[in-house]
Formats: structure tokens, C-alpha cells, sequence
């Protein structure tokens, strides 16, 4: 089991596997079973207690996009939320050139794909090309091979992460559709509950998690999309152990030298492990194959079936949406970080990473043009009409290969030498 948990740990993983769910759902949406795809995601899916009928209406497809994204993005804010107290995003000199590179790379691609679409009927879907892939991005830089610097490598992946909490702003903000008062009200009462229960340190795991299951149907109800629950409650979780593990180490050794430990030392043993380590890192360890071999899997088959027409892809450049995305892509991403990455770095600000040279910044931006889950969860939101979907998503796909196909050849030419062993690191395999 020992090799497959190493790989199971790895970005390279991950990406593989919800690149397979990808291109089983092209398979399956341009094949003779393309009416059964549909059919099998739309099909509704009613949860009934009694006469309580709360969620109804919603197909499968729905409850992927709803309920199982609210857990990725669960995991996501974690792990923002990790960076922020312990990783790179502490450091505020550290973390002030990935943030800027992360709002240049929002902002000038969000621009470009607004330039083409302005005035017409996808111009809503701005905030598609802003969003990059973790998973993907990441994993075209661990295809490189150790000759990609750390700092290059720390670089996207600080990067990645501040992009996903801007895509969350961006979809909790711009992309909620009728609010209603009174649900907002509820969602708000429970992270309140939350706090108060903290606060008295409740420990049990078992009562947040009723609390954030209540926020998400309180947001669904609201017009808000759910899925920002999960990073409410992300954010909410303790980054700190509730034992010091200093103590809890010398307790334990003092127990281990005891000739008969009692049954209630065994059980506080037990309990003390536990809450040695943080809820966060707890949650987060647990959370994260199931993420990156379930849910994200499951989501590119629910959403990326697109039936493709080769005319379709000749005349993509006629179509604004899927023009506009591409370029956002690939033309946006670049320019966008790189332009921001120029002006914090002409400041006392922030600092280049070390060893990495403007040429692998550069490729390392082509990389961030990966964009692939987020990007297909924010065209699902701005899209209601089918034929602009269908173009989105033709874009993201189109987009998104040429960002990666793009900035593995550049990282390839820029990065030229193996470096030492001792410069390998790991990174999270969302």
C-alpha cells in the first residue's frame, strides 16, 4: 500500500485521474450513448422526509455541483486557510508577489474576455477565464521534472491558491441569482452558533458539521450559491491543537513507562492523540483523497460531456464566449501575472523567488492558464442558455490544453539543468 499512498499524495495523481473523468465524459457525450449520459445526470434526485420536500427539483448533476463541490471547496479554504497561519502566505513580503501575480492573473483576463464580449448576450460570463486549476497547473510543473526551481514551483502554487479564494469572492458576489432575506438570516445564525460554540470549546466535530449541512441549505434556499458554505466554515475551523503537543508528548511518555496503564488513561491516550493535532490538519488529511479521487472525478464527468463538432472547433474564433475564454487563458493569465509581478517587484514590497529567472516566471504564468474545475463551475453559474455553455466549456477545454501544452514547452526550454535532490518538495494533490 506504501507506493500508492506516495502516489495517491502527489498533485500528478490527481490531476490523472480527474483528467480521466474528463475525457470519459467527452467519450461518452460524442458517442451512441450520448442521449443515456444526459438522461443518467439529469435525472432528478429528491431527498423527502415525511412530508418535508425541501429538495426537490434538483437532478444529479445539481447535487454534484451543489452539495459535493461545497466539500472541494471545504478543502480548498483549508488549505488557504493553512497558508495564511503556518505557509507561505504568512510572510507578508513572501506572499505580497504571488497575491499581486494572483490579481493581475484575475483581473486583465476577466478585461480581455469582457473587451470581446461586451454587449453581447455571454458578456456575463467574465469571471470564467479567471479561475486556475490547482491540480492541473501544478501537475504540468511536476511533469517538468526537480529541473523546475522551488521557488518557481512555491510560486504557482501560492498563486493558485489565492486565485481560488478570489474565484470564491467572485462566486459568492457576482454570481447569486434572487437572495432572499430570511434564508441569509439562518446561514448567518449558524456561523453565529458556530462562534458561540467555540467559544465554550465545544469540541465535537460531529455538531459543526450539522451546523455547516443547515448554513448550505439555508444558502440554497437564499440564492446564494452553497458551496460558500464550505468555505465559511473552512475558515472557522482551529488551525491550533487543543493540546500542546509538548505536554501531550511527555504525558504520553510517562504512560508508556507506567508497568499497567489504567483503561481510563488508555481512553484518555486516545482523546489526547486525537486533539493533539489541529481539527484543521485533521479534516484536511482525511478530506483529501476523497476530494481528489471522488468529487473532483465525479464533477468532470458530470460537466464536462460536451459534444464536439470539428466545423464547431474551426469557426471557434467566431464564437465570443469561447474566444474570449481562450484568450483570457492563455493571453490573460500571462500578461496579467507577469504585469503585476513587474510593479510589486519594482517595490520594497516583495522580492523574485530566489533562483528563478523572468523566462520560468513566465512559464510558470502560461501554466496558471490551466483552468479546469473552477472555471467549469463558473460557467455553469453565468450560463443559463445551452449554446453559450456549450461554447464555455469548448473554450475552457481549448484553453486550458493550449495553456498547458504552452507552458510545459516553455518550463522545458527555460529550465534547463537538474537540480539537487535536496530541493524536492511536495505539494497538496488538489
Amino acid at each position: 500500500m506504501r507506493p500508492l499512498k506516495r502516489i495517491g499524495a502527489t498533485a500528478t495523481a490527481g490531476a490523472f485521474v480527474m483528467m480521466a473523468g474528463l475525457v470519459i465524459a467527452l467519450v461518452l457525450a460524442n458517442s451512441p450513448l450520448a442521449d443515456h449520459y444526459e438522461r443518467f445526470w439529469s435525472a432528478p434526485v429528491t431527498l423527502e422526509v415525511g412530508h418535508w420536500t425541501g429538495l426537490s427539483g434538483h437532478s444529479l448533476r445539481d447535487w454534484v455541483n451543489d452539495a459535493a463541490m461545497a466539500v472541494f471547496f471545504y478543502l480548498v479554504s483549508l488549505e488557504i486557510k493553512r497558508e495564511m497561519v503556518d505557509g507561505e502566505l504568512r510572510d507578508p513580503r513572501a506572499a505580497a508577489l504571488p497575491i499581486a501575480a494572483a490579481f493581475g492573473g484575475m483581473v486583465v483576463p476577466a478585461l480581455i474576455y469582457t473587451a470581446v464580449n461586451l454587449g453581447g448576450p455571454g458578456q456575463h460570463g467574465w469571471g470564467v477565464p479567471m479561475a486556475t486549476d490547482i491540480a492541473f497547473a501544478v501537475a504540468v510543473v511536476t511533469a517538468v521534472g526537480d529541473r523546475v526551481p522551488t521557488g518557481a514551483r512555491l510560486f504557482l502554487l501560492t498563486l493558485a491558491i489565492v486565485d481560488d479564494l478570489g474565484a470564491i469572492v467572485v462566486i459568492g458576489v457576482f454570481y447569486a441569482h434572487g437572495v432572499v432575506a430570511s434564508w441569509i438570516g439562518l446561514a448567518v445564525l449558524t456561523v453565529l452558533a458556530a462562534l458561540l460554540l467555540r467559544r465554550a470549546h465545544v469540541r465535537a466535530l460531529a455538531v459543526y458539521a450539522a451546523l455547516a449541512i443547515l448554513c448550505w441549505y439555508a444558502l440554497l434556499q437564499s440564492g446564494v450559491h452553497p458551496t460558500i458554505a464550505g468555505v465559511v466554515f473552512a475558515f472557522l475551523t482551529p488551525a491550533r491543537p487543543f493540546h500542546p503537543r509538548e505536554p501531550y508528548l511527555a504525558w504520553v511518555r510517562s504512560l508508556v513507562h507506567t508497568d499497567s496503564p489504567q483503561a481510563y488513561s488508555l481512553r484518555e491516550l486516545r482523546r489526547m492523540t486525537v486533539e493533539a493535532e489541529s481539527p484543521l490538519e485533521r479534516l484536511e488529511w482525511r478530506l483529501t483523497p476523497w476530494v481528489t479521487f471522488v468529487v473532483l472525478p465525479v464533477f468532470a464527468l458530470a460537466n464536462a460531456g460536451l459534444p464536439i463538432d470539428v466545423a464547431n472547433l474551426r469557426h471557434l474564433h467566431q464564437a465570443p464566449v469561447a474566444l474570449g475564454i481562450v484568450l483570457g487563458l492563455v493571453l490573460g493569465k500571462t500578461v496579467g501575472i507577469l504585469l503585476a509581478v513587474w510593479l510589486v517587484s519594482r517595490t520594497p514590497l516583495a522580492v523574485l523567488p530566489s533562483g528563478v529567472s523572468w523566462l520560468q516566471l513566465a512559464s510558470v504564468a502560461l501554466c496558471a492558464g490551466v483552468g479546469f474545475t473552477v472555471a467549469l463551475f463558473v460557467a455553469g453559474l453565468a450560463f443559463t442558455d445551452a449554446a453559450s455553455a456549450d461554447w464555455a466549456r469548448m473554450g475552457i477545454l481549448v484553453g486550458s490544453t493550449l495553456a498547458a501544452v504552452l507552458g510545459y514547452g516553455a518550463l522545458r526550454a527555460t529550465s534547463r539543468g537538474p537540480l539537487p535532490a535536496a530541493s524536492a518538495t511536495s505539494y497538496p494533490s488538489y
